[in-house]
């Protein structure tokens, strides 16, 4: 009998440790909106959030591989800073592109090397161009001065197995052998989240590099009010659109990764993926732990 009441009181207590908390239910009904959202999506969705305030974390699909586009950019971001404070280069290092590697797509230097003279610069205003302009000249310029192995290796090294820079910008060959640079959600908010925390690098790494990504507006950005700040990198290709990146609200920063596949190029799932997650959040900065609105 005592046993019996015993296994009872393990049961009741285990019950009670399972109950979930206000803000847990509010993350099930989110999930739900985003589950909702994807069912009527065209084409294949992941979606990953981090609480920059608790560290928890919340996704769809998260784990699942999608292709890049130019978010791939970040963990070259992230490669160029490690490769400078090892000595590799300094940021204040001059570089000369020519008229010949001169390559599509975004950005800006392709224009400025129509005139077939070359274009140099500092290895920082390379970067910002990669980043804010999302140059893709100046990125397979920040590859050959990283080493694309040395970008998987520091992928590696961070634990992001599945993060993988795999081909240049604009190279059709290696697209026809489906070699794409790919990531998940889970893997790039997790990376977006080291920068914010300063421990990518060093802390004033980080801030250079979130400063950088602050310029760039995209469908997060889109999709909030216009006063929240975001720092991002968006990315585009053929029938796949994400972008991963950094939403300060006040009170309840958050980190937010989207990514899609198979998608119509007419809508992008970005702006309104971001607008259930804020909600979320947006609810959190502005009440108390049992959901008591501050005023």
């Amino acid at each position: 009998m005592l046993q019996r009441a015993a296994v009872l009181y393990l049961a009741m207590v285990g019950f009670t440790t399972a109950q979930p908390t206000l803000s847990d239910l509010l993350e099930t009904k989110t999930i739900a909106e985003l589950r909702r959202f994807d069912d009527g999506f065209d084409g294949a969705l992941g979606v990953a959030a981090i609480d920059l305030t608790t560290g928890h974390s919340f996704a769809l699909h998260g784990d699942t591989v999608f292709p890049q586009a130019s978010v791939i950019k970040i963990p070259i971001l992230a490669r160029m800073y490690q490769a400078a404070r090892a000595g590799k280069f300094s940021l204040d290092d001059r570089v000369t592109i020519h008229p010949g590697e001169s390559v599509g797509g975004s950005g800006r230097l392709q224009d400025r090397l129509k005139t077939g003279t070359p274009v140099t610069l500092t290895i920082r205003e390379l970067i910002n161009a990669m980043i804010e302009w999302s140059d893709n000249t100046a990125t397979n310029k920040c590859i050959a001065l990283a080493g694309m192995d040395d970008v998987n290796h520091l992928m590696d090294q961070l634990g992001f197995p599945h993060t993988r820079l795999r081909r240049k910008m604009m190279d059709s060959a290696a697209v026809a052998r489906s070699d794409e640079n790919v990531s998940t959600p889970d893997e790039m908010s997790r990376l977006v989240e080291m920068i914010y925390r300063g421990k990518l690098v060093d802390e004033s790494a980080s801030r250079e590099m979130l400063s950088f990504m602050k310029e760039v507006s995209g469908g997060i950005h889109e999709g909030l009010p216009l006063d929240i700040e975001t720092a991002s990198k968006t990315g585009e290709l053929p029938g796949a659109r994400g972008e991963t990146g950094i939403v300060f609200l006040a009170g309840r920063p958050f980190v937010l990764s989207v990514m899609s596949a198979y998608i119509d190029d007419r809508r992008s799932p970005v702006p309104e993926v971001t607008r259930i997650v804020y909600k979320y959040f947006e609810k959190l900065a502005g009440a108390n732990a049992w959901g008591n609105r501050l005023k």
